[in-house]
């Protein structure tokens, strides 16, 4: 009996959202590219619900992951890993990588 119930409580939330127009948890994750120099040198960003995973890539050392629980978490490493006085660039390079990451 429990489990008749339970089905019927998923189809109705699911028939409700559809009417709504609201798609479940088959959407692709969003993919951000914070900056691509060549195909061995770049950092993107994949949102995955409350997850943040992103890829850094490089020819020096390969390729690193890094998954953030929140935003915060991610703009808190950036500002580390991207540290102005440390940075080797422009300050209009920095700033588009920081306005990447604030984008995301």
């Amino acid at each position: 009996m429990e489990i008749n119930y339970i089905y019927g409580t998923i189809a109705y939330i699911f028939a409700f959202k559809q009417k709504r127009g609201i798609t479940l948890s088959n959407q692709p994750f969003k993919k951000h590219t914070i900056y691509k120099k060549d195909k061995w040198n770049m950092l993107n960003v994949e949102v995955q619900g409350t997850k943040i995973v992103l890829t850094e890539i490089s020819d020096q050392w390969g390729e690193e992951c890094h998954t953030f629980i929140g935003r915060p978490a991610m703009l808190h490493w950036a500002n580390e890993r991207f540290a102005k006085d440390k940075f080797q660039g422009t300050d209009e390079e920095w700033q588009a990588i920081m306005d990447a990451f604030k984008a995301v």
